[in-house]
């Protein structure tokens, strides 16, 4: 969903000048991704971070959005990274400094929450992306060029990775709603682009470890809404090699995307489409909506998640152990 909140250009020198951005959350994923992005893209300048750790290096650190505000004033964005719950309040603080928020997935802890989000954003006249990093794996876009043109007869998605490594001691991915869903909306964010019609999930199997209060892996059965068959597999436990795949039969070949997306195959031989980072281009789009004025807001992976849950037979399996 775009929309336009006003007609504001994102700094004094135009809609061409550097924003300055905020990070609120400096975990992994902010040090991983979004601080080395940041400093390559020559549209931002990373002015603070709102964080209760060690900021980054040469980055003021502050404890509250208002704290932020008052010593650093011309902050005009924030790119938000903590872990989804609790994000309302921070989102509200920050959309009444008259920030513009771009939030990392899964982007909040419930929907209803997530949905308020772009009320609030609205009335506030603000800029509202609510990201997907996975759709901008370099395959996708070319992935649903391809399929458009042809007829889709099932879909297989395998994503299976080990949080051990991906998610070393972090004790918020196995909150309630989570679990192997912080991987697995990767996925479902990007089938839910590349495929042309709507999905509707028709079963889900959810398995909770024994000390967990969500799932290690699951299993959903969708159909789109021409009853073409998509199955998808998670798994939180994979040792080993770690794989990230879509495959697709179509009556004109098949189509495979690996590695997150980033590699395609067409009948088995590998299509040249680039190598762009994902949250390259995501600060780039980011930096096009806020020149634009508009809100990119898609909450369809985390409708999917949320039916899952809501469908899903919950099954134990063994204690999870680090």
């Amino acid at each position: 969903m775009n929309t336009a909140p006003d007609t504001n250009t994102t700094s004094g020198d135009g809609a061409a000048g550097t924003i300055r951005i905020a990070l609120a959350g400096i975990g992994k994923i902010a040090r991983d991704q979004h601080i080395p992005h940041l400093a390559a893209n020559s549209r931002f300048a990373l002015v603070a971070a709102v964080t209760s750790h060690t900021p980054p290096e040469g980055v003021p650190g502050y404890r509250t959005i208002a704290e932020m505000m008052q010593a650093v004033p011309d902050v005009q964005a924030i790119s938000i990274c903590t872990p989804p719950r609790g994000r309302l309040a921070l989102i509200e603080e920050a959309l009444s400094h008259g920030l513009d928020v771009m939030i990392e997935k899964p982007p909040a802890a419930t929907l209803s929450e997530a949905e308020d989000f772009v009320r609030l954003a609205r009335d506030a006249g603000r800029v509202l992306f609510t990201t997907w990093h996975s759709r901008e794996a370099a395959g996708v876009e070319p992935a649903r060029a391809w399929l458009a043109e042809r007829t889709i007869r099932r879909v297989q998605v395998t994503w299976k990775e080990d949080v051990r490594v991906w998610h070393p001691g972090q004790a918020w991915i196995w909150e309630p709603g989570i679990g192997v869903f912080d991987p697995g909306i990767n996925a479902l964010s990007v089938i839910t682009h590349i495929l042309p019609r709507p999905l509707l999930l028709q079963e889900a199997a959810l398995r909770f470890p024994s000390n967990r209060p969500a799932p290690i892996a699951a299993d959903l059965s969708f159909t789109d809404t021409a009853g073409i068959p998509v199955e998808v597999a998670f798994d939180f436990d994979q040792r080993g090699p770690q794989t990230w795949d879509i495959d697709v039969e179509t009556d004109r070949g098949n189509l495979k995307l690996s590695m997150g997306a980033s590699k395609m195959y067409v009948d088995g031989v590998e299509q040249d489409v680039g190598d762009e980072p994902e949250y390259a281009r995501l600060y780039r789009r980011f930096a096009d909506l806020l020149d634009r004025r508009e809100s990119d807001v898609d909450l369809s992976p985390f409708r999917h998640v949320a039916d899952a849950f809501l469908l899903g037979r919950r099954t134990e399996v063994g204690a999870f152990e680090e």
